[in-house]
């Protein structure tokens, strides 16, 4: 297959997508693919810049948005170029922002190009945390109750009660979270919030352990448990920094307890009119109750991403996993749509 890696974008998770876009990019070249870079902020990468692409790592902290602001949007360039003629599909290695919420999506739609992960509509499900919790509600999902700002310390001590976990509505990894346990926090923790997204939801939170589970071609792939080092929850620092978290895949929990998070993962990954793959993440609370949090509709795709390997405790490859997600997606272009 002739493949376009199209990765970075505009998002505070750009150095994410780097991150995912590059070893994707090594994966599909080690199976003899024909692989093209393409950063959204710069169209097709140029062999010096493929090194560097290659050689990237996710630092500390994400971006700051002052300098998110200056990376201007190439993909309608690259798109415009007539390149992607010669393209048999664009393996979409996004997050955050335009690249996960369906607008690159639907963009690609319009201009006939195949490209992996779900389509547009379910993507903008996925990344709106508000519409996917109302969903997953319809849908017999269990996910912890929440209010959206503005809302008074006072309202949200008596419908939700302390802590509770502020985030910005349309944004991943952790970006712009916080858990407030004191109401002298709050204020400052919408304020943050707000710096990524307009729409700040307000959750409760659910103390206990924490859960993810890979969805592929509408089947549960092994559930694995995160414990992180750095925090109580699995934040952005530790997510993406050598030592920040243990994970344990297959996860150390009974056959009845893995089902049911499999059974969820699916039917929250259905709630959203998922395609092609998805990873749903969990908090399981002192009494056993599972809690959906949320559905990533791309995932990370490193090679020691959650995704890879939840897949892995089935026993597929990450160069299995991005080739079958290549191969799905072209299946999924030949089908007739209304």
């Amino acid at each position: 297959m002739k493949i376009a890696v199209i990765f970075g974008g505009a998002s505070a998770e750009r150095d994410v997508a780097i991150a995912s876009g590059a070893q994707v990019f090594k994966a599909l070249k080690a199976r003899a693919h024909d692989v093209i870079a393409v950063d959204t902020a710069k169209g097709i990468l140029d062999k010096e810049e493929e090194k560097a692409f290659l050689e990237s790592t996710v630092k500390e902290a994400p971006p700051a948005t002052s300098k998110l602001s200056f990376i201007r949007d190439g993909l309608s360039k690259f798109i415009s170029s007539g390149k992607l003629k010669e393209i048999d599909v664009c393996f979409l290695a996004l997050h955050g922002g335009a690249g996960e919420d369906g607008r690159i999506q639907g963009y690609l739609d319009i201009n006939g190009i195949p490209y992996t992960g779900s389509t547009h509509m379910p993507s903008c499900y996925a990344m709106d945390k508000e519409v996917a919790k109302l969903l997953f509600r319809s849908s017999g999902v269990p996910t912890p109750d929440w209010l959206m700002a503005p809302a008074s310390i006072a309202e949200i001590e008596t419908k939700l009660g302390l802590p509770v976990v502020v985030k910005p509505s349309r944004e991943g990894s952790t970006v712009g979270l916080t858990v407030v346990k004191n109401a002298d926090d709050y204020n400052a923790a919408i304020k943050f919030a707000l710096q990524y997204d307009t729409e700040v939801v307000i959750e409760k939170f659910i103390p206990g352990r924490e859960f993810t589970v890979g969805i592929l071609e509408n089947q549960a792939l092994g559930v694995g448990e995160i414990i992180p080092k750095f925090s109580e929850i699995f934040d952005y620092k530790s997510k993406y920094q050598k030592g920040g978290a243990e994970e344990i895949f297959p996860a150390q929990i009974s056959i009845e307890k893995t089902e049911l998070i499999r059974e969820i993962g699916l039917k929250a990954h259905k709630a959203l009119k998922m395609e092609d793959y998805s990873r749903v993440d969990f908090r399981m609370d002192p009494e056993g109750n599972v809690w959906c949090l949320e559905v990533n509709a791309l995932p990370g795709m490193t090679s020691t991403s959650l995704l890879p390997q939840s897949a892995a405790v089935m026993g597929i490859s990450f160069p299995d996993l991005c080739e079958m997600i290549c191969t799905l997606a072209l299946k999924r272009s030949r089908m007739p749509r209304v």
